[in-house]
C-alpha cells in the first residue's frame, strides 16, 4: 500500500489556529457507515447519538509543559524538547538548533532548571540529557515550561494570552496522567457537562492511560507504509476499566473510543492478551487497512493529516474511500482542521 494513496490536499485557512469558544461548539461530522450517509452536527448533539448501548473510553493522560528555552554560556538559545524520562533525571529530548550542542553542553533553562547533553542517539535527532533540578518536576515544568503545541499552530512565544489560552484548551477536562507531549485532541471538546449528560442516559465512561509521544507529529516517510515503524508509546489500562468493557462487551454494547490514542491501546492490549486485562505495557501497534479491529467498534477522532499514520487508522475503521468522500465534504463545508479543529464521530 503507497503512502501516496493517502494524500489530500487541504487549504491552509483551514487549520484551525485557535479552539473554538467552547468545547462543546466544535462541529462533528457523523458517519453513517451503515447508511453511508455522511450528516454535519455539532459536538454537543453526541448526547443524542449515545445511549445505554454505548459505552466509552477516553485517554485520561495529561499534557506536560515539555517545551524548554534556555541557553549556553555563550548566551546561544537553545531550545529542549522534552519527550520522556528514561531513568534518574535522564531525559530524552530533542535539542534545536542541535548543531549548536555536543556531549558536555550545559543549558541553563532557570534558576530552577538546567540539563548537560550526554549523547545523541540514533533515532531522528533525539538526544539524552541529564536534568538538574530539587523538587517536583512537574511543578517546575508548569512554572517555566511551554505546551508543545504542533507545527501548525503558529505561536509567539511572547504572546501572554495565547500561551494562557493553550495551557487550558490545550488539556481534557478529565486529564489526570502527567506524561504526554501531545494532547489526545478528540477528547476536547468533551466538557464535565456533556460527560454528566452521557452518564445520566446510561452511558458507562472508562478511562486508559497511553502518553502521546513525538511520533504522532513525525510523517511517515517511506512511499510503502509497511516500512513504516511506530515511534513506542507507554500506556495504561486499569483492572476497574477492563472490567467495565468486558462485562459490557459481553451484554452485546457497542465500545466507542475517543481518539486514536485510545484505540491503540485498547487494540494493542488485545493483540496482546485475545482480550482486554489490566495491563501497563508498550505500543508500536500500526493501524492501517485492511485491520481488522477486535475491542474498539466505533470512534469520535479530529480530522488528521494528510498521509499521517492517523489517517491510515480512520481509514481502517470507516473504509479508505468513504475517510476520503467524508474529508472531501468537510473542506466543502470549511471544517478547522487538526488539533484545534472540529471532530468526526464514526458511528
Amino acid at each position: 500500500m503507497l503512502l501516496s494513496e493517502f494524500d489530500y490536499t487541504l487549504p491552509e485557512e483551514l487549520i484551525a489556529q485557535r479552539p473554538s469558544d467552547k468545547r462543546e461548539n466544535s462541529r462533528m461530522m457523523v458517519l453513517d457507515r451503515e447508511n453511508h450517509r455522511i450528516l454535519n452536527k455539532h459536538f454537543y448533539d453526541i448526547v443524542d447519538l449515545l445511549d445505554e448501548n454505548h459505552i466509552l473510553i477516553l485517554n485520561d493522560t495529561k499534557v506536560i509543559p515539555a517545551r524548554l528555552f534556555g541557553y549556553k554560556d555563550t548566551g546561544a538559545k537553545i531550545e529542549v524538547f522534552l519527550l520522556k524520562e528514561k531513568e534518574n533525571k535522564i531525559w530524552e529530548v530533542l535539542i534545536r538548533p542541535s548543531k549548536r550542542v555536543r556531549p558536555g553542553t550545559v543549558i541553563k533553562i532557570s534558576d530552577d532548571l538546567s540539563c548537560e547533553v550526554k549523547m545523541p542517539l540514533p533515532d531522528d535527532g533525539k538526544w539524552l540529557v541529564q536534568m538538574f533540578y530539587e523538587g517536583d518536576i512537574f511543578e517546575i515544568l508548569h512554572k517555566v515550561g511551554n505546551i508543545p503545541l504542533p507545527p501548525y499552530i503558529e505561536r509567539k512565544m511572547t504572546n501572554e494570552e495565547l500561551k494562557k489560552l493553550d495551557f487550558e484548551r490545550y488539556q481534557t477536562v478529565y486529564a489526570k496522567k502527567e506524561g504526554s507531549v501531545a494532547a489526545p485532541t478528540a477528547g476536547l471538546h468533551f466538557t464535565e457537562e456533556i460527560l454528566e449528560k452521557l452518564r445520566n442516559k446510561g452511558v458507562q465512561i472508562g478511562y486508559v492511560t497511553l502518553n502521546v509521544g513525538i511520533g504522532t507529529f513525525r510523517p511517515v516517510k517511506c512511499d510503502n507504509i509497511l516500512e513504516h515503524h511506530m515511534d513506542s508509546e507507554t500506556f495504561e489500562i486499569k483492572q476497574e476499566t477492563a472490567d467495565l468493557i468486558n462485562k459490557a462487551k459481553s451484554e452485546g454494547k457497542k465500545l466507542v473510543a475517543v481518539g486514536t490514542t485510545t484505540v491503540r491501546t485498547l487494540e494493542s492490549a488485545y493483540k496482546m492478551f485475545g482480550e482486554i486485562k489490566a495491563c501497563r505495557g508498550a505500543s508500536e501497534l500500526f493501524i492501517y487497512p485492511p485491520y481488522e479491529f477486535k475491542a474498539v467498534d466505533k470512534l469520535i477522532t479530529n480530522f488528521h493529516l494528510p498521509k499521517s499514520t492517523l489517517l491510515m487508522l480512520v481509514s481502517a475503521l470507516a473504509g479508505k474511500d468513504f475517510i476520503f468522500e467524508a474529508y472531501e465534504e468537510a473542506i466543502r463545508e470549511k471544517y478547522r482542521f487538526y488539533s484545534y479543529g472540529d471532530c468526526m464521530f464514526i458511528n
